[in-house]
C-alpha cells in the first residue's frame, strides 16, 4: 500500500513539475523566498490592526515569530531528520526526469516541506485573528499558503504529499498558536 501511495506521488509530482514553462521560471524561483511577499505580510499585518489595533497587531508578532519557530523546528527535527525521504532533486530513480531553475536542489530530504508547514501555520494563525472583521478577505491567506507552497514542487525540490503533510501540520500549529494567543492576549487586553 505504501509504495501504491509513493508511485502516485511521485506520478503526480512529475506531472505538477513538468508544468513548466521558462517565462515563469525566475517569478517562482523568486516566490518561493519569503521577501517577494513582503507586501503580503505588511497585508496580513494591516488586518490585524483593523481587527485590533496597534498593541495587539504588535503582539501578533509574537504569535507569529513563535508559530514560524515551532512551524520550522519541527518540520525538520520531527519530520525530515525522522523520515529521510529523498527530495525530488536527490531521488536516484526520478532526479534526471526532474525539472529544476538555477540548479537549485534543496537539502537533501522532504518530507515534510517547511515552507508548506510555515505558510499554512501562518494562515491559519492569522486567519482565526481576522476572518471575523474580514471574512472574505481573510481568505486570501491561504491562496498565499498554497502559491508558496506550489512553488516548491515547481522548482522540483518537493513531492504533493510533502506539501499536503506540511499543510497540515502546519494547520494544526497555527491553530493551537492561535489558540493559545486569544486565551492569553486577546481575553486580556481586547
Amino acid at each position: 500500500m505504501i509504495e501504491v501511495l509513493k508511485d502516485a506521488d511521485r506520478a503526480l509530482f512529475l506531472f505538477l513539475n513538468g508544468l513548466n514553462h521558462p517565462a515563469l521560471d525566475q517569478l517562482m524561483y523568486l516566490m518561493t523566498g519569503e521577501v517577494f511577499w513582503i507586501p503580503v505580510f505588511a497585508w496580513m499585518l494591516w488586518m490585524v490592526y483593523k481587527a485590533y489595533g496597534w498593541k495587539i497587531a504588535l503582539l501578533s508578532l509574537l504569535g507569529v515569530a513563535l508559530t514560524i519557530t515551532l512551524g520550522d523546528r519541527i518540520s525538520t527535527e520531527l519530520f525530515k531528520n525522522v523520515f529521510l525521504r529523498y527530495r525530488p532533486t536527490h531521488n536516484a530513480d526520478i532526479g534526471d526526469l526532474v525539472y529544476t531553475v538555477n540548479d537549485y536542489r534543496g537539502g537533501k530530504y522532504g518530507f515534510v516541506s517547511s515552507h508548506a508547514t510555515n505558510s499554512a501555520a501562518l494562515a491559519v494563525f492569522i486567519y482565526g485573528l481576522v476572518r471575523q472583521k474580514f471574512p472574505r478577505m481573510s481568505i486570501g491567506v491561504f491562496v498565499w499558503a498554497a502559491i508558496f507552497s506550489y512553488t516548491r514542487i515547481y522548482l522540483g525540490v518537493h513531492y504533493p504529499a510533502d506539501i499536503l503533510c506540511g499543510a497540515l501540520l502546519g494547520a494544526g500549529i497555527g491553530y493551537l498558536v492561535y489558540f493559545g494567543f486569544r486565551k492569553v492576549v486577546l481575553k486580556n487586553l481586547k
